[in-house]
């Protein structure tokens, strides 16, 4: 079976993280020597808003209905500020109820890695929140009453609580010996809307008496974080919590260079690294393409998983090696990681250490 897979390079440096992906995913294939995706390139983003007049095309929109999942560059939606000008992000994971996002934080043998023996995973609710771009139907959930008050709402519903702590058990069920997840929220202040979060995730928990359970206050556990990473295993919350922790955690492992992530639902998944779009260095050829590749290879994963596709797993498997083994043994690396090499050359030595394995 083929693959379709849509591509949107993005904003910033975008379109060299995303085209470096592509080609060491080829590179895969040519390994295993099978053909296992086509790439169904679209516009989103700035590019597409010179082209025809919006951020998020209709005709993207339609191309993606066809796909399987789709690689996605950053974007820099600080700088969507008119009209038809929406977050593509944040309209595909609506679109697609893209409910989880999935973003894992492991040591990396690298010396920006503050600590040794991290290993854990970050599950975000993806889809409501805070977020005013993706917390009621149509238009923000942001609302200026006059020129000095905004009012701003966050959806908390049950389900997408649910549904994200599904996931969390599920990944704790299925990661090592720790079998630990560590619920984060604010329920003594926001106890509504906390409160129900917290309260679907120790429902969801209670089904899995294998896995030992816990809840902090974001604050706190901010703290503990940094005291004690090696502690924890899933850490499952609300969607602004977990943007701004992921973003922690990535810190302690490396930076955001080396920090993937998969918006996941039931019959679509989106590789996009944690990272902007770094304007500032857009186009010097210099931005770390590592954390879109380790995102796309979490994309290969989940439909590997997905439709039991043992090939997927294999090329998977492959290029996490590939990638760890550069970033463990490779002398090329970028500015954010100590070194001065481009963009293509860490896609080039990744390429060969594919051609080790």
């Amino acid at each position: 079976m083929m693959y379709k897979i849509g591509v949107i390079e993005g904003d910033g440096i975008g379109p060299e993280v995303v085209g470096e992906t592509i080609k060491v995913i080829e590179k895969i294939e040519r390994k295993m020597n099978c053909k296992l995706f086509e790439w169904v390139k679209v516009e989103a983003g700035l590019h597409a808003y010179e082209m025809y007049g919006t951020t998020f095309p209709d005709t993207t929109d339609r191309a993606l209905e066809s796909c399987h999942g789709l690689v996605l560059g950053p974007l820099s939606t600080h700088l969507y500020k008119g009209e038809n000008m929406p977050n593509p992000s944040a309209q595909i994971r609506k679109r697609f109820d893209l409910y989880a996002n999935i973003r894992p934080v492991r040591s990396v043998p690298i010396s920006q890695c503050k600590y040794d023996n991290i290993d854990m995973v970050i599950v975000r609710e993806n889809t409501e929140g805070m977020y005013a771009d993706r917390n009621v139907l149509e238009g923000p959930g942001e609302f200026k009453i006059d020129n000095d008050t905004v009012i701003s709402l966050r959806l908390v519903t049950r389900q997408a609580s649910r549904k994200v702590a599904e996931v969390a058990f599920r990944l704790a069920q299925e990661r090592g010996d720790k079998k630990y997840v560590s619920i984060v929220h604010k329920a003594n202040v926001l106890k509504r809307g906390c409160g129900l979060f917290l309260e679907e995730c120790y429902k969801v928990g209670e089904q899995y008496p294998n896995i030992f359970m816990d809840d902090y206050h974001i604050d706190a556990f901010a703290m503990y974080l940094v005291l004690h990473p090696q502690k924890y295993d899933v850490i499952v919350t609300t969607n602004m919590f977990g943007d701004i922790l992921s973003d922690l955690a990535a810190g302690l492992v490396g930076g955001m260079g080396v920090a993937p992530s998969l918006n996941e639902g039931d019959r679509f998944a989106v590789a996009q690294a944690v990272h902007g779009s770094a304007p500032s260095i857009a186009g010097k050829g210099i931005a770390n393409p590592v954390a879109e590749i380790l995102s796309a290879q979490m994309l290969i994963n989940w439909l590997g998983r997905k439709h039991n596709d043992q090939k997927l797993i294999q090329a998977s498997n492959l290029l996490y090696k590939a990638v760890w083994n550069y970033l463990e043994y490779g002398e090329k690396k970028t500015p954010d990681l100590g070194g001065d090499a481009s963009t293509q050359e860490v896609g080039k030595e990744i390429i060969a250490y594919i051609d080790m394995l």
